[in-house]
Protein backbone atom coordinates (compact mmCIF):
# COMPACT_ATOMS: atom_id res chain seq x y z
CA UNK A 1 0.00 0.00 0.00
CA UNK A 2 1.01 3.39 -0.44
CA UNK A 3 1.60 4.32 3.15
CA UNK A 4 4.07 1.05 3.62
CA UNK A 5 7.09 3.40 1.92
CA UNK A 6 6.40 6.12 4.46
CA UNK A 7 7.94 6.81 8.24
CA UNK A 8 5.41 5.56 10.92
CA UNK A 9 4.43 8.16 13.48
CA UNK A 10 5.74 7.04 16.98
CA UNK A 11 5.03 9.74 18.61
CA UNK A 12 2.63 13.23 18.53
CA UNK A 13 2.88 16.95 19.37
CA UNK A 14 0.21 18.64 21.30
CA UNK A 15 -0.20 22.53 20.73
CA UNK A 16 -1.47 23.01 24.24
CA UNK A 17 -3.97 25.83 24.93
CA UNK A 18 -1.52 29.02 23.61
CA UNK A 19 1.82 29.47 22.17
CA UNK A 20 2.44 32.59 24.51
CA UNK A 21 4.38 32.22 27.72
CA UNK A 22 2.93 35.06 29.56
CA UNK A 23 -0.28 33.05 29.34
CA UNK A 24 1.04 29.79 29.75
CA UNK A 25 2.33 31.04 32.97
CA UNK A 26 -1.35 32.08 33.73
CA UNK A 27 -2.43 29.02 32.84
CA UNK A 28 -0.14 26.93 35.11
CA UNK A 29 -1.15 28.75 37.96
CA UNK A 30 -4.93 28.55 37.51
CA UNK A 31 -5.16 24.71 36.07
CA UNK A 32 -2.47 23.93 39.25
CA UNK A 33 -5.18 25.46 42.19
CA UNK A 34 -8.24 24.17 39.84
CA UNK A 35 -6.38 20.18 39.85
CA UNK A 36 -5.40 20.45 43.29
CA UNK A 37 -8.67 21.65 44.57
CA UNK A 38 -10.61 18.57 42.45
CA UNK A 39 -8.16 16.22 43.55
CA UNK A 40 -8.37 16.69 47.31
CA UNK A 41 -11.79 17.53 47.59
CA UNK A 42 -12.73 14.24 45.84
CA UNK A 43 -10.03 12.53 47.66
CA UNK A 44 -11.95 14.22 50.79
CA UNK A 45 -15.16 13.00 50.25
CA UNK A 46 -14.09 9.66 49.41
CA UNK A 47 -11.95 9.23 52.60
CA UNK A 48 -14.92 10.36 54.85
CA UNK A 49 -17.42 7.77 53.31
CA UNK A 50 -15.01 5.14 54.01
CA UNK A 51 -13.99 6.61 57.41
CA UNK A 52 -17.39 7.42 58.77
CA UNK A 53 -19.83 4.39 59.83
CA UNK A 54 -22.96 6.55 59.73
CA UNK A 55 -22.29 7.30 55.52
CA UNK A 56 -22.48 3.52 55.00
CA UNK A 57 -25.18 3.16 53.06
CA UNK A 58 -26.15 3.33 49.65
CA UNK A 59 -26.36 6.81 48.29
CA UNK A 60 -23.12 7.43 49.79
CA UNK A 61 -21.74 4.52 48.56
CA UNK A 62 -22.44 5.53 44.87
CA UNK A 63 -21.20 9.04 46.17
CA UNK A 64 -18.19 7.72 46.54
CA UNK A 65 -17.57 6.01 43.90
CA UNK A 66 -18.47 8.73 41.67
CA UNK A 67 -16.14 11.40 44.15
CA UNK A 68 -13.36 8.56 42.74
CA UNK A 69 -14.33 8.81 38.89
CA UNK A 70 -14.13 11.95 38.98
CA UNK A 71 -10.90 12.04 40.83
CA UNK A 72 -9.61 9.97 37.76
CA UNK A 73 -11.32 12.23 35.15
CA UNK A 74 -9.08 15.26 36.52
CA UNK A 75 -5.93 13.20 36.67
CA UNK A 76 -5.91 11.45 33.20
CA UNK A 77 -4.44 14.13 31.52
CA UNK A 78 -3.88 17.44 33.56
CA UNK A 79 -1.06 16.83 35.23
CA UNK A 80 0.58 15.97 31.72
CA UNK A 81 -0.96 19.32 30.65
CA UNK A 82 0.49 21.17 33.56
CA UNK A 83 3.98 20.14 32.94
CA UNK A 84 3.77 20.94 29.19
CA UNK A 85 3.49 24.48 30.07
CA UNK A 86 7.06 24.84 30.29
CA UNK A 87 8.28 22.21 28.01
CA UNK A 88 8.68 22.89 23.98
CA UNK A 89 8.16 20.38 21.84
CA UNK A 90 5.01 19.49 23.77
CA UNK A 91 5.36 15.40 23.01
CA UNK A 92 3.60 12.44 24.03
CA UNK A 93 4.05 9.06 22.82
CA UNK A 94 1.69 6.53 20.57
CA UNK A 95 1.41 4.67 23.23
CA UNK A 96 0.58 7.75 25.86
CA UNK A 97 -1.55 9.12 23.41
CA UNK A 98 -4.03 5.96 23.13
CA UNK A 99 -3.69 5.39 26.93
CA UNK A 100 -5.54 8.89 27.40
CA UNK A 101 -8.05 8.09 24.86
CA UNK A 102 -8.70 5.05 26.40
CA UNK A 103 -9.15 6.46 29.88
CA UNK A 104 -11.12 9.26 29.01
CA UNK A 105 -13.52 7.21 27.21
CA UNK A 106 -13.37 4.35 30.33
CA UNK A 107 -14.26 7.00 33.07
CA UNK A 108 -16.40 9.32 31.08
CA UNK A 109 -18.90 6.51 29.72
CA UNK A 110 -18.27 4.72 33.62
CA UNK A 111 -19.52 8.17 35.23
CA UNK A 112 -22.64 8.42 33.09
CA UNK A 113 -24.13 5.08 34.26
CA UNK A 114 -23.35 5.42 37.20
CA UNK A 115 -25.36 9.13 37.37
CA UNK A 116 -28.06 6.95 36.07
CA UNK A 117 -27.66 4.70 39.16
CA UNK A 118 -27.43 7.56 41.73
CA UNK A 119 -31.03 8.85 39.96
CA UNK A 120 -32.23 5.09 40.47
CA UNK A 121 -31.06 5.34 44.09
CA UNK A 122 -33.14 8.85 44.50
CA UNK A 123 -36.41 7.18 42.72
CA UNK A 124 -35.81 4.41 44.90
CA UNK A 125 -35.66 6.48 48.45
CA UNK A 126 -38.30 8.59 47.69
CA UNK A 127 -40.48 7.20 45.72
CA UNK A 128 -40.59 3.16 47.83
CA UNK A 129 -38.93 4.05 50.71
CA UNK A 130 -40.53 1.44 52.79
CA UNK A 131 -38.72 -1.17 50.33
CA UNK A 132 -35.43 1.40 49.85
CA UNK A 133 -33.22 -0.87 52.07
CA UNK A 134 -33.81 -3.90 50.05
CA UNK A 135 -34.04 -2.65 46.76
CA UNK A 136 -30.65 -0.53 47.12
CA UNK A 137 -28.90 -3.61 49.03
CA UNK A 138 -25.54 -4.04 49.07
CA UNK A 139 -25.51 -6.41 45.96
CA UNK A 140 -27.36 -4.23 43.84
CA UNK A 141 -25.00 -1.22 44.78
CA UNK A 142 -22.46 -3.36 43.63
CA UNK A 143 -23.69 -4.53 40.82
CA UNK A 144 -24.61 -1.04 39.73
CA UNK A 145 -21.10 0.04 40.44
CA UNK A 146 -19.42 -3.13 38.12
CA UNK A 147 -22.25 -2.57 35.11
CA UNK A 148 -20.77 1.62 35.03
CA UNK A 149 -16.95 -0.23 34.60
CA UNK A 150 -18.15 -2.87 32.28
CA UNK A 151 -19.96 -0.36 30.06
CA UNK A 152 -16.83 2.17 30.72
CA UNK A 153 -14.48 -0.80 29.45
CA UNK A 154 -16.93 -1.56 26.34
CA UNK A 155 -17.44 1.88 25.61
CA UNK A 156 -13.26 2.88 25.35
CA UNK A 157 -12.72 -0.86 23.27
CA UNK A 158 -15.38 0.22 20.85
CA UNK A 159 -13.77 3.92 20.31
CA UNK A 160 -10.23 2.25 20.33
CA UNK A 161 -10.36 -0.82 18.14
CA UNK A 162 -9.87 0.40 14.77
CA UNK A 163 -8.00 3.47 16.27
CA UNK A 164 -4.49 1.51 17.31
CA UNK A 165 -4.21 0.01 14.01
CA UNK A 166 -5.05 3.00 11.89
CA UNK A 167 -1.73 3.88 9.76
CA UNK A 168 -0.13 7.27 11.14
CA UNK A 169 2.58 8.51 8.80
CA UNK A 170 1.92 12.05 8.01
CA UNK A 171 1.63 14.83 10.18
CA UNK A 172 2.06 14.43 13.63
CA UNK A 173 0.72 17.37 15.80
CA UNK A 174 -2.56 17.00 17.79
CA UNK A 175 -4.96 20.81 18.22
CA UNK A 176 -5.39 20.36 21.88
CA UNK A 177 -3.51 20.24 25.06
CA UNK A 178 -4.91 16.14 25.14
CA UNK A 179 -5.32 13.30 22.67
CA UNK A 180 -8.87 13.70 21.75
CA UNK A 181 -9.62 11.22 19.39
CA UNK A 182 -11.75 12.94 16.67
CA UNK A 183 -7.98 14.96 16.38
CA UNK A 184 -6.01 11.93 16.32
CA UNK A 185 -7.77 9.57 13.64
CA UNK A 186 -7.39 13.05 11.52
CA UNK A 187 -3.81 12.39 11.45
CA UNK A 188 -4.16 9.01 9.77
CA UNK A 189 -2.72 8.31 6.33
CA UNK A 190 -6.01 6.81 5.31
CA UNK A 191 -9.70 8.55 4.91
CA UNK A 192 -11.24 8.20 8.14
CA UNK A 193 -14.76 10.17 7.56
CA UNK A 194 -17.21 6.65 8.09
CA UNK A 195 -14.44 6.06 11.58
CA UNK A 196 -15.24 9.21 12.64
CA UNK A 197 -19.08 9.05 11.81
CA UNK A 198 -19.14 5.84 13.94
CA UNK A 199 -17.76 6.85 16.70
CA UNK A 200 -19.39 10.08 16.63
CA UNK A 201 -22.59 8.29 16.49
CA UNK A 202 -21.75 5.64 19.45
CA UNK A 203 -20.66 8.37 21.91
CA UNK A 204 -23.88 10.41 20.95
CA UNK A 205 -26.07 7.16 21.03
CA UNK A 206 -24.59 6.32 24.93
CA UNK A 207 -25.22 9.92 25.93
CA UNK A 208 -28.78 10.26 24.61
CA UNK A 209 -29.73 7.05 26.01
CA UNK A 210 -28.70 8.30 29.21
CA UNK A 211 -29.70 11.52 29.53
CA UNK A 212 -33.15 10.30 28.67
CA UNK A 213 -32.67 8.34 31.29
CA UNK A 214 -32.00 10.51 33.64
CA UNK A 215 -34.40 13.22 32.45
CA UNK A 216 -37.31 10.43 32.96
CA UNK A 217 -36.05 9.55 36.38
CA UNK A 218 -35.37 13.02 37.91
CA UNK A 219 -38.85 13.93 36.68
CA UNK A 220 -40.97 11.28 38.50
CA UNK A 221 -39.16 12.35 41.81
CA UNK A 222 -39.92 16.21 40.69
CA UNK A 223 -43.58 15.29 40.01
CA UNK A 224 -43.83 13.49 43.12
CA UNK A 225 -42.43 16.02 45.10
CA UNK A 226 -44.74 18.39 44.05
CA UNK A 227 -47.74 16.51 44.64
CA UNK A 228 -46.48 15.97 48.13
CA UNK A 229 -46.24 19.69 48.23
CA UNK A 230 -49.95 20.73 46.98
CA UNK A 231 -51.87 17.96 48.69
CA UNK A 232 -49.50 17.73 51.91
CA UNK A 233 -48.29 14.69 53.77
CA UNK A 234 -50.53 12.22 54.23
CA UNK A 235 -52.25 12.97 57.93
CA UNK A 236 -52.16 10.11 60.86
CA UNK A 237 -55.51 9.36 62.44
CA UNK A 238 -55.53 10.79 66.05
CA UNK A 239 -55.32 7.69 68.65
CA UNK A 240 -58.82 6.44 69.89
CA UNK A 241 -59.49 7.35 73.21
CA UNK A 242 -60.15 4.78 76.13
CA UNK A 243 -64.08 4.50 76.94
CA UNK A 244 -62.36 3.71 80.60
CA UNK A 245 -60.68 7.35 80.79
CA UNK A 246 -64.05 9.30 79.68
Amino acid sequence: MAWNNQSVITEFILQGLSSSWELQIVYFLFFSVVYAAAVLGNLLIVLTIVSELRLHSPMYFLLGNLSFIDMSLASFATPKMIADFFREPKVISFEGCITQIFFLHLLGGAEIVLLIAMSFDRYVAICKPLRYLTIMSRRMCLGLVTLSWIVGIFHAMSQLAFTVNLPFCGPNEVDSFFCDLPLVIKLACVDTYILGVFMISTSGMIALVCFILLVISYSVILSLLGNVLLVGPPKLSPPAVPTSLL
